[in-house]
């Protein structure tokens, strides 16, 4: 299969890749939308004070008038070639992680790592004298750091995954997440010290979790938990369960077929996890089975 034709599948299957990369997209085109409509009607202020309501503070005392911002940051940007990078990063080294990892993880990295990167560029900004005088000022935004997260992560989880680069041939995953990390060092004097602190802060995430995913521990199962209990809130739930047994012959009901779904994605996803703490010949036949089945489908 050539690279478009991967490209095309992974987004006509509209899995949990393409749905954080179509976000990202969508909040980008939301913005330029709404900045036209401000310019026809001479309101450009307005594109910086939604930008403002929308990106990651330094001072704290605004981020506890806005708090939202601590999520929303790692979905916006305003740059083309900023979300272009991003998103190519994301969607080259998220497929990388799905070979080894479940979608749920990817999830997992990619915000907690948003909020590692967030933390430590609030924290840098705060302590170090050299950014004092521009505290008030400075705004964080862009999905680098949740990006950053989830590269290291997967370099540090299969550190010998090879790819082949132009120009350089084969090169080891554990050397380019080193790379990109000693870019963002060296880059912290430059005029995007925020952006490079708050990459860090991802990749130090991303390396911590691999190094415990490494030895059984899966260290964003708490931030999982905790996610499907919030998500499930907002879930419509019937108010009767009636439980029977389909007569033979009638087809299966939106219903029914979403819950045989359901049960079959959490069976594979503990399939996954199985794998991920004690590897592929840990699994009984049986398990084998389900997911070389899963596979066809």
């Amino acid at each position: 299969m050539n690279p478009f034709d991967e490209f095309k599948r992974t987004f006509s299957k509209r899995s949990t890749l393409a749905q954080l990369i179509m976000i990202n997209v969508g909040v980008f085109l939301f913005l330029k939308i709404l900045g036209v409509l401000f310019f026809l009607f001479r309101q450009e202020n307005l594109e910086q004070l939604v930008l403002s309501y929308l990106a990651l503070p330094a001072d704290p005392q605004m981020i506890l008038r806005k708090p939202w911002t601590i999520i929303s940051y790692m979905f916006l940007h305003y740059d083309f070639f900023h979300i272009l990078f991003n998103m190519l990063w994301l969607y080259w080294f998220g497929k990388i992680f799905l070979e080894y990892l479940n979608p749920k993880k990817l999830i997992s990295v990619y915000l907690i790592g948003g909020l590692a990167g967030g933390l430590v560029y609030v924290l840098a900004f705060n302590l170090f004298p050299a950014f004092r005088e521009s505290v008030s000022q400075s705004v964080a935004l862009g999905a680098s750091a949740a990006v950053l997260a989830i590269v290291m992560a997967i370099a540090f989880y299969v550190p010998d995954y090879t790819l082949y680069l132009m120009f350089f041939g084969p090169v080891k995953l554990k050397y380019i997440a080193l790379a990109t990390v000693l870019i963002d060092i060296l880059s912290i004097r430059s005029g995007n010290a925020g952006g490079h602190l708050a990459h860090l802060g991802g990749a130090m995430f991303g390396f911590l979790y691999a190094a415990q995913l490494r030895r059984g521990k899966d260290i964003s199962n708490g931030f999982s938990r905790f996610m499907d209990s919030l998500f499930s809130l907002f879930k419509r739930r019937p108010a009767m369960k009636v439980k029977y047994k389909r007569p033979e012959g009638r087809p299966e009901t939106d219903m029914e077929y979403n819950a045989r779904r359901a049960a079959e994605q959490r069976t594979i996803d503990q399939i996954l996890d199985k794998i991920a703490r004690s590897g592929y010949e840990g699994l009984s036949k049986e398990e084998k089975e389900i997911l070389f089945k899963s596979s066809k489908k």
